[in-house]
């Protein structure tokens, strides 16, 4: 069976693994969700990922960034542009996820960013996401 919304999937097992205080995650592997995971890492959300080899498409694994309190460092996510409803914005107009506390990940022209970094480089493109 196809699955029509890989990154809501993505999106939805770390959200339930967060609920269910787990430390690994793992989900079918693709380069957007490789990209996604990278710029997670980067911006401390996650502690680390691997991409391991299967008979199929690969799995990526997360691990979840937990704190002594054994809370996540990740308290939200929201997916913004889905496949039956894109929404993508000019470069001045991308969006500050909780007024620059989290962030959003833009696909532009030059690849995936933050909303900091699209702003930065003033580019628009597709809202994908916001992580806080």
């Amino acid at each position: 069976m196809s699955m029509t919304d890989p990154i809501s999937d993505f999106l939805a097992r770390m959200r339930n693994a967060i609920i269910g205080r787990k430390v690994m995650v793992t989900v079918p592997a693709s380069n957007l969700k490789v990209k996604l995971a990278e710029i997670m890492k980067a911006e401390g959300y996650i502690r680390r990922y691997d991409l391991k080899p299967d008979s199929r498409q690969g799995v990526l694994e997360v691990e979840l960034k937990y704190d002594r309190e054994n809370k996540c460092a990740i308290e939200g996510m929201q997916r913004i542009s889905r496949p039956g409803q894109r929404r993508y914005a000019k470069a001045d107009e991308v969006p500050k996820v909780r007024n620059g506390l989290g962030i959003a990940v833009v696909t532009t022209s030059q690849g995936l960013m933050t909303d900091r970094e699209a702003r930065k480089r003033t580019l628009g493109g597709e809202i994908i996401c916001a992580i806080w």
